[in-house]
């Protein structure tokens, strides 16, 4: 009599099998028939029907494929060696070990990309941010130099002195260019914020003058508002250490100044290159 669980060899009448002592009288049946290779001991009996495939390994390659979402890298490696645990054991009844290696691959692979992209992270975010700070002071300090170049062209032009406002700059929408609209910077810089930074123009009148109204000159050149003998600009970042690091201050001289720890004024320190420029 052969076992059907373990397929060893028993005698006829015994009650228990001497390879895996399950009873024998359950499963008592005929011997194999002639020419059938008897069962190997150690190994189910072969049956009828397809081994099913390990429903783990399956979610192990799925999460291994998504490694990079977290944790899908560390429930492949689990759900991997859960089903090559349970394939092995199962002595054919249950298929796909190849996937399940395929997860445990990804899935330590995944394990090992996670920090390396942390370590880059730490590294490049910081660079990455100082770059845009350096930018925006680089834009600011552009930025500065473009609205005094406006102020003194706008004052050779419309004899009307410096400008009275940024709007008078602006010409957005206006149609052709004119004392009150110059069109001599765009129209972003001229509402007063760009690039992080907040630009503040203030004009500085003529303390002896007298009479504060347009002139016969500038209203021939199309001038409504009077402008004035000297100007201001500083440039603040937003949020100073976030969108910009320096403060710049300029007037009618040309001479840029910067501040790193509050608003510049003229007394601050000269930025490098802007002497008459």
């Amino acid at each position: 009599m052969f076992c059907s669980r373990c397929g060893a060899s028993n005698p006829d009448d015994g009650r228990f099998c001497s390879g895996c002592g399950a009873p024998l009288q359950a499963q008592a049946g005929p011997p194999p028939a002639s020419g059938q290779t008897p069962p190997i001991p150690g190994l189910a009996p072969p049956c009828a029907g397809t081994a099913e495939t390990s429903g783990k390994a399956i979610a192990s390659l799925i999460c291994g494929v998504c490694f990079f979402i977290f944790p899908a890298a560390v429930a492949a490696i689990i759900l991997g060696h859960l089903s090559v645990s349970e394939i092995d054991k199962s002595a054919g009844r249950i298929k796909g070990r190849g996937m399940a290696i395929s997860g445990l691959v990804l899935g330590y692979g995944g394990v090992l990309f996670i920090p390396f992209m942390l370590i880059i992270a730490a590294i490049a975010i910081p660079n990455l941010l100082r770059a845009k700070l350096a930018a925006n002071d680089a834009a600011a300090a552009n930025s500065v130099r473009a609205i005094y170049r406006a102020a003194t062209e706008y004052r050779a032009t419309y004899s009307n002195g410096f400008p009275p406002s940024l709007r008078a700059m602006d010409g957005a929408d206006f149609g052709a260019a004119g004392c009150d609209h110059a069109q001599l910077i765009d129209s972003v810089l001229a509402t007063g914020q760009k690039s992080g930074y907040i630009f503040t123009y203030t004009p500085v009148p003529d303390l002896e003058a007298q009479d504060r109204t347009v002139s016969a000159q500038a209203a021939a050149n199309g001038c409504t508002v009077a402008g004035t003998a000297g100007f201001a600009i500083n440039a603040d970042p937003v949020a100073r250490g976030t969108t910009g690091t320096r403060s710049f201050y300029v007037d009618q001289t040309g001479v840029i100044h910067a501040e790193r720890n509050g608003p510049a004024t003229a007394d601050s320190p000269t930025l490098e290159g802007s002497e008459k420029f």
